[in-house]
């Protein structure tokens, strides 16, 4: 019986497939960021813009109303927010590239206590203005529970898009979303 259990055993030792050699390492390409490409919402399109108070560089209460007459993309950002930040310059290039035909309003959705200018003194914006939000009542009245977010409101203030989400500004997307308001 025992010789019995002791072939049995050498049989199953010998019927276990061996492990298979470690791969060899391989080296894997630079991680590429990922594709800052926002979702469009048009649902919105023709409401009025919100009459939410939020601070203007200086301080002072100002709202999406005070900038009628030209047409306005207003984006939502934080500086905690990497895809935020990571499109900030191409912001930055469609504020010099639209000249007067468009305003660009970065709103930093910070709480008041947190310092801003960090991030625009890192990323060289010369045209980017420091407007705050620090209740981020734009953020509760624009509802999309993300950021950022970039609304475009027409020259009466009117919604025509938004975009959901970190945005190229600089790709073909966004040029042929801004095409009629900065050509």
């Amino acid at each position: 019986m025992i010789a019995l259990l002791l072939g049995t055993l050498l049989i199953a030792e010998c019927d276990r497939e061996t492990a298979p050699p470690p791969q060899a390492k391989q080296e894997t390409p630079q991680a590429q960021a990922p594709e800052l490409t926002g979702t469009l919402d048009i649902s919105n399109r023709g409401k009025a813009a919100p009459k939410d108070t939020f601070l203007d560089p200086a301080g002072s209460p100002v709202t999406i109303a005070s900038f009628k007459g030209k047409p306005l993309l207003v984006n939502l950002w934080a500086t905690w927010c990497g895809p935020c930040v990571r499109e900030m310059p191409t912001l930055e290039k469609i504020a010099a590239q639209a000249g007067d035909k468009l305003k660009v309003l970065t709103v930093s959705q910070d709480r008041e206590t947190v310092d801003i200018a960090p991030t625009f003194e890192k990323g060289g914006f010369k045209l980017l203005e420091r407007y705050r939000d620090p209740e981020s009542k734009l953020g509760f009245a624009f509802n999309t529970g993300m950021l950022p977010t970039t609304v475009l409101y027409d020259a009466q203030g009117k919604e025509v898009w938004r975009v959901v989400g970190a945005m190229d500004w600089n790709g073909p997307r966004a040029n042929t979303l801004l095409a009629e308001f900065i050509g």
